[in-house]
């Protein structure tokens, strides 16, 4: 039965080299560009590994028809990885191509941007590139400035649109509502205008989702002569879960609750009076909308996320450039366990190092170039994407210390390390060693969550091949393997982790 197994996996390493090389055509098919590719990067915020409907075995309760178009087009990878469980720390890996522990010690949610490591678009700059990002900017220190390291003019972007905080209201993006609010700033997310380069935009009506994808959108349209590179950061589908266009809540059936209201609302717990911060707390826990309305709700919001791709997509199509742009598209993080998402079979999500927290969904589109309709099993890392894209413009990394490799060439017994606060985890080919417990961090978890096997710091040993939920602790069995993945986490840490 072993020698069996073993066989299989020595088959599946091959194939998924020879797949990979057919896939991506290696070096051949991106060298027949005469041009480089435009590059639109998609990052989506909290989605649930099985509402991913490219995968097979996806859930079929979402409506994704766009999602599933960009993964039908091009390559999807199954077991995707990201640096950290949260926003902060994962996007600081996915900009760079390092781990963000590298510099960032405590390995918690302020890693903040080095003036010292380098970003995705400060290379493709070099290259050439017009560079933007619209959405989402949150690497986890000096939030709402635009005069710091962190803020994306600072780092690579030509352009910025969008607010630089864990997250922002979906319906209040207005001076006039700032003006009103005691706490525009006063929690983890923020309401009131975006920050639009140097100075602000005021939206006095309008859903954000909507308003990122009509600047994407305009921005795609522009008459340039370079190729573009575009982040677009979607806060969909992250908290506040609730807040849809009122089309697609009737569509799963779950009513409109109030936007928030400085005049309407009375203290929660320690919040001042007609806070912010105390709508946002109420509303992104389990609690105030229970179990089975708030998966309706995030089916809601994720339909709605999806027809905006879809809107981005027909752009590209309409301008002509749907064979000149490559996508990347991926998630920050693994699903909540506060919204209603789905990471099925992972066990956990979001907030700790189990798979349901680091492994998402990845899929790579650029029609005539990279192979469609395909899956990769490999195992790879957000840390890719950056020297994925670099030697697609032709450019060059000379520094020694980036952890990522280009997806064109996987190494299937890698190192990938993991470093969380007090917790940690390592895999090497198909074997994990974590010292993870369960955390979702705010109140009881939604019902689609996968309660971990144990909430302890103990080692924990898992086979991802024969067991991708994390299911079976093998440690007692294999004293050798847990012995050989410590030592090789404490090495890499040793050697890499600024003193």
């Amino acid at each position: 039965m072993s020698s069996s197994i073993e066989s299989l996996k020595i088959k599946k390493n091959i194939i998924g080299l020879l797949l990979l090389s057919f896939l991506f055509s290696c070096k051949t098919g991106v060298q027949k560009k005469e041009t480089k590719p435009n590059i639109l990067l998609i990052v989506i915020d909290d989605l649930g590994y099985a509402d991913f409907s490219p995968f097979a075995d996806y859930d079929r309760s979402i409506s994704t028809p766009n999602i599933t178009r960009l993964g039908e087009s091009g390559t999807v990878f199954t077991q995707a990885y990201v640096t950290a469980p949260v926003c902060s720390p994962s996007r600081a890996g996915l900009l760079t191509g390092k781990n963000q522990f590298r510099w960032d010690k405590p390995a918690s949610w302020g890693p903040g941007l080095p003036d010292s490591v380098k970003t995705i678009a400060e290379y493709l700059k070099e290259a050439g590139y017009a560079t933007a990002r619209i959405g989402k900017n949150d690497l986890g220190r000096n939030f709402h400035k635009n005069d710091v390291r962190e803020y994306p003019l600072k780092h690579g972007y030509d352009e910025f649109l969008g607010f630089s905080a864990h997250a922002h209201d979906y319906w209040l993006n207005s001076q006039e509502i700032r003006d009103r609010t005691p706490d525009p700033y006063g929690t983890s997310a923020l309401l009131g205008p975006l920050m639009h380069n140097m100075g602000e935009k005021s939206y006095e009506e309008g859903y954000l989702t909507d308003i990122l994808t009509d600047e994407s959108i305009d921005y795609i349209k522009r008459k340039r002569d370079q190729p573009f590179f575009l982040t677009l950061s979607y806060s969909a589908v992250h908290h506040l879960i609730h807040e849809v266009p009122k089309k697609y809540l009737d569509k799963y059936g779950v009513k409109e609750i109030p936007n928030y209201d400085p005049n309407n609302m009375e203290a929660f717990g320690n919040h001042k009076p007609g806070s912010y911060s105390a709508y946002y707390d109420k509303y992104s826990r389990v609690g105030a909308i229970q179990h089975e309305d708030l998966r309706k709700y995030y089916l809601a919001n994720l339909n709605c996320l999806d027809d905006n791709i879809g809107r981005v997509l027909d752009a590209l199509k309409e301008q002509d450039l749907e064979k000149e742009t490559l996508i990347v598209f991926i998630s920050d993080n693994g699903g909540s366990p506060l919204t209603g998402a789905n990471n099925r079979p992972l066990t956990g999500g979001k907030y700790s190092l189990w798979e349901g927290g680091i492994r998402v969904p990845l899929a790579i589109s650029w029609p005539g170039t990279i192979a469609a309709g395909k899956v990769q099993n490999d195992y790879v890392s957000a840390l890719d994407i950056l020297p994925t894209l670099v030697e697609i413009t032709g450019s060059k990394i000379t520094d020694p210390t980036i952890d990522g490799i280009s997806l064109f060439r996987p190494e299937p017994d890698r190192l990938l390390v993991w470093k969380w606060q007090k917790t940690w985890a390592v895999r090497k080919g198909d074997w994990k060693l974590t010292n993870t417990n369960e955390n979702h961090w705010k109140s009881e978890p939604s019902a689609q969550y996968i309660k971990p096997i144990r909430d302890d710091l103990s080692l924990k040993l898992f086979d991802l091949f024969k067991d991708p939920g994390e299911r079976i602790d093998l440690s007692a069995e294999h004293p050798e393997k847990v012995k050989e993945l410590e030592d090789a986490y404490k090495a890499w840490i040793e050697a890499n982790v600024m003193k």
